[in-house]
């Protein structure tokens, strides 16, 4: 069977959606002949990449879609036209300007993501962003939260845009309309006292700094349930488990839309998402 068989007897809906898949997959490898041998070595390292962008990994294909949302291209990581649109930026930066994802383009890539988070740039400037009152803090309504429980709380401008933000994913995406657990919050404002006593009795939270000044403190950082690899948990720093999350549905939606809303991404947590406003999200 070819790839256009059947074709026609499709519904016109479904055989206009098919042509736009089919002449996106063809656009992808609609790229100068130049670009061929960069894609193929990036289909080579997506999955064997031995690196350490945190901590060791292997593959980077957890980041292929921040990447291709930042470079501007939906194609695939083994395709010419990735190789293409990831020269460009690297052109844009200065670095060599090859096509090859490498720990070198990442870095850079980090540094523009990180840089969009105001708590991030107050911690380089050795600052600790003040808490709010609570009284100043607006409650989740409980069935937004991942296990239904009432008391999570961020900053009121933070949840109205997430509030909009879940009504168009789930008008969007069928696989999210169906998975009502998909998008609620699981962790979203803490006291600092609260990540103190967590850090002392879980030992789990990167020392002291973490439990004195996490980006959850500022009531703009919540939580999101973007879906886990069985067995293991929503919040699982686990590598298969971040990769798993990066394929799902929900995540994808985020990175190709969350800046719309005014939330940024923390790269090596596909779950942690900063409201900073739609002007300071942009990404292209």
């Amino acid at each position: 069977m070819t790839l256009l068989s059947g074709f026609g007897l499709l519904p016109a809906r479904a055989r206009a959606q098919s042509f736009d898949v089919l002449n996106e997959v063809a656009l992808c490898y609609n790229a100068a002949a130049t670009w061929y041998e960069a894609a193929a070595g990036n289909g080579r390292t997506l999955q064997s990449l031995e690196w350490q962008p945190f901590g060791r990994e292997y593959g980077w294909e957890t980041y292929l879609p921040m990447t291709q949302q930042e470079i501007g291209t939906r194609c695939g990581a083994s395709t010419p036209a990735f190789a293409a649109a990831l020269a460009a930026f690297q052109a844009r930066y200065g670095l060599q300007a090859d096509g090859r994802f490498g720990p070198a383009t990442f870095e850079v890539l980090k540094g523009i993501w990180q840089e969009r988070r105001p708590f991030v740039m107050a911690r380089v400037r050795g600052e600790c962003p003040a808490y709010p009152e609570r009284q100043s803090l607006e409650e989740f309504d409980w069935r937004e939260e991942t296990i239904q429980r009432p008391g999570r709380m961020g900053q009121p401008v933070a949840i109205a845009a997430y509030r909009r933000m879940v009504r168009d994913a789930r008008a969007e995406v069928p696989e999210l309309a169906a998975n009502p657990n998909l998008l609620t919050v699981y962790s979203t404002y803490r006291h600092p006292d609260i990540d103190g006593v967590r850090c002392e009795d879980e030992a789990n939270c990167d020392g002291l700094r973490r439990a004195s000044c996490s980006a959850h403190r500022t009531g703009w950082a919540f939580d999101i349930n973007v879906g886990e690899a069985p067995g293991y948990g929503i919040a699982s720093t686990n590598a298969y488990n971040r990769l798993v999350q990066s394929r799902g549905p929900a995540y994808r939606w985020l990175v190709r839309n969350a800046a719309r809303y005014g939330f940024v991404n923390y790269i090596y947590e596909p779950w942690h998402w900063e409201y900073v406003g739609p002007e300071a999200s942009y990404a292209p």
